[in-house]
């Protein structure tokens, strides 16, 4: 190999090296993100974790972690519509998000569609059996509804 095609190759290569990097970046700057969202949200600073789960998703689109927790912020705030929108995204990408499918039924519920929330919490329990929590509340929506 000649002088200018080592070079060449070495620029080449320290070009990729960066390139590969950038993209390691990318995703622990997303996870911080959603880290540091999550830290807000458990503070109660819904609108601060809203935004951190925002940035964790412009860096990182498909990270399914941020939809739901966003849409759990969203929910807590009283956007209903917002968090739904932010569970079908997750579900969208993750079709065995059992957080997700169980999240979605409590803004379905909290939005008064008993039957879409049954569903979700019949989904959410067909995935993992022993979660506890989709059985209770599924319950209550059942009972809501006078069968149980």
């Amino acid at each position: 190999m000649t002088v200018a095609k080592t070079s060449s190759f070495k620029i080449l290569l320290f070009a990729v090296t960066l390139t590969l990097q950038g993209g390691a970046i990318a995703q622990t700057t997303a996870v911080d993100c959603y880290n540091r969202g999550n830290a807000k949200q458990a503070k109660g600073d819904l609108d601060g974790a809203i935004a951190d789960y925002n940035r964790a998703l412009e860096l990182n689109p498909k990270y399914v972690k941020a939809y739901d927790n966003r849409g759990v912020a969203k929910q807590t705030k009283g956007d209903l519509d917002g968090a739904i929108a932010d569970y079908n995204r997750a579900l969208e990408l993750n079709p065995k998000s059992v957080d997700a499918y169980c999240n979605r039924g409590s803004a379905k519920q909290a939005k008064g569609d008993l039957d879409g929330a049954i569903a979700d919490y019949s989904r959410a329990l067909e995935l993992n059996p022993k979660y506890p929590d989709a059985y209770t509340v599924r319950a209550g929506c059942q009972a809501n509804q006078g069968r149980s």
